[in-house]
């Protein structure tokens, strides 16, 4: 493995930025110090550049196996180092439903041969797996993902008995989709009945609505507190299901975390009238009220992590009428970019934007050696330069689908080269491929 110099380095690390040299040896970071004098067979120059702990992706849909028509797990790992993420954690809803041991250790073989970043896959459940998934081995797997609402390639567990005994045995974290199912499956026979077929995709958060997601929240929150279940609720993205979440608990010692998605931070029901069923997703996005409630609560810690909900369709799929349009929109090439946005708005700073994208999934899972630029842990790094301004378009999106909803947008910042496991894998829009990324490892005790 090649030894890198990083030079002229702005450090963004644990609440702090400092100008400093790295060094990475055999896939670690060797040394952090001032004017590294020892010689490397790759040297890149930073200056006036930041260099990040990469990015971790808690939530993505790569689609492999069987719907590898619109992704696969190489073409989204190499959008993902694309945008700096260099680790990702992949869900369960792919054909077949990875919902046995044997299932969910053929998703690691597949990424062992062609993820271009570190991995690791979610174990799935059903209403009758659950032996299956209480087996799963807390050190190699990062969580139990739980569907408290349907939603694409549907995985719904809503047996109370079931979803009790989860909570209870679970050996690891279980991380859910909360949307109470019967809350939409009543609003969506009132627009049925209104529209017929027609539904306008506007009516998609009235139907997917605050209180199914709040319901189906605040259910998991009671049950992770009977039980003490580690728990860690996903795309939160209405400002009532804020109430659920403290923010007085340092994060190495809360046992109910909560993740925001980019498009939540980003999109409101505004944007409907210009993108339609391309911002289709579940939860749905929502009045401007939450967005920016949502922001507010990821500053202030009541929501913890930063990820994207990665969930790619075809364009052809995409554009259905509303109910055959199926929910989820690829974002993960771009979800640094638009947090950097944010920053360039003054919305939030470099520091906690490295805190909730790449130290707080870090600790939330309990990764081992990843997460943080210290000496000794995986050289797992993405350098950004503020004033490189890059244009969505075509030709530079690496999505097997082919389209974003970015498409034609100018973000103010550019991501300049991506290491994963000390291998630099994306330079200034070249990639080297002949190092693939590792399966993660969890010190789970």
């Amino acid at each position: 493995m090649k030894t890198i110099l990083i030079v002229n380095a702005n450090i963004v690390n644990e609440g702090k930025i400092f100008n400093s040299d790295l060094l990475i040896k055999d896939g670690f970071i060797h040394r952090i110090d001032k004017q590294i004098a020892e010689k490397a067979d790759i040297t890149i120059n930073a200056e006036g550049k930041f260099v990040l702990p990469g990015i971790i992706d808690d939530q993505v849909h790569f689609r492999e196996p069987g719907l590898t028509h619109k992704a696969d797990i190489y073409s989204e790992s190499k959008a993902a180092v694309a945008g700096g993420v260099t680790s990702y954690f992949e869900m369960p809803n792919t054909t077949p439903r990875a919902l046995t041991q044997q299932l969910l250790e053929e998703k690691y073989h597949i990424a062992a041969r062609r993820s271009l970043a570190n991995y690791s896959f979610y174990m799935g459940t059903s209403n009758d797996n659950i032996e299956e998934a209480l087996k799963t081995d807390p050190s190699t797997v990062c969580g139990i993902k739980i569907f408290m609402g349907s939603s694409t390639g549907n995985m719904l567990v809503d047996d109370e008995k079931t979803l009790k005994r989860l909570f209870d045995k679970a050996p690891l974290l279980i991380a859910t989709h909360c949307e109470d199912e019967k809350t939409i499956l009543r609003n969506l026979k009132k627009y049925e009945k209104k529209y017929g077929e027609n539904i306008p995709v506007k009516c998609h958060p009235e139907i997917r609505s605050v209180d199914a997601c709040f319901k189906s929240s605040s259910f998991a929150v009671n049950l992770a507190k009977q039980y003490g279940t580690r728990l860690h609720i996903l795309h939160i993205s209405t400002e009532e299901e804020l109430a659920l979440f403290e923010n007085n608990i340092p994060l190495e010692v809360k046992n109910i975390t909560a993740e925001v998605c980019v498009h939540h931070l980003w999109f409101d029901n505004s944007d409907y009238d210009d993108l339609g069923t391309r911002i289709k997703c579940n939860p749905a996005i929502k009045e401007a009220r939450h967005k920016k409630a949502l922001l507010k609560a990821l500053l202030d810690d009541r929501l913890d992590i930063i990820a994207t909900d990665h969930a790619p369709h075809t364009i052809d799929e995409k554009q259905n009428y509303y109910k055959d349009a199926p929910s989820g929109i690829p974002l993960i090439q771009d979800s640094l970019n638009i947090m950097l946005e944010f920053y360039q708005q003054r919305k939030i700073t470099l520091e906690k934007i490295v805190e909730k994208m790449c130290h707080a999934p870090a600790i939330c899972f309990n990764i081992d050696k990843r997460g943080f630029i210290r000496e000794g842990f995986w050289a797992d790094l993405v350098i950004v330069d503020l004033n490189a301004s890059r244009k969505v378009k075509k030709e530079n999106i690496y999505y097997k689908c082919g389209w974003s909803p970015f498409d034609g947008k100018l973000f103010s910042s550019g991501i300049t080269h991506t290491i994963v496991s000390g291998h630099l894998v994306y330079d200034n829009g070249k990639f080297d491929e002949s190092g693939k990324g590792m399966r993660l490892e969890f010190d789970n005790k």
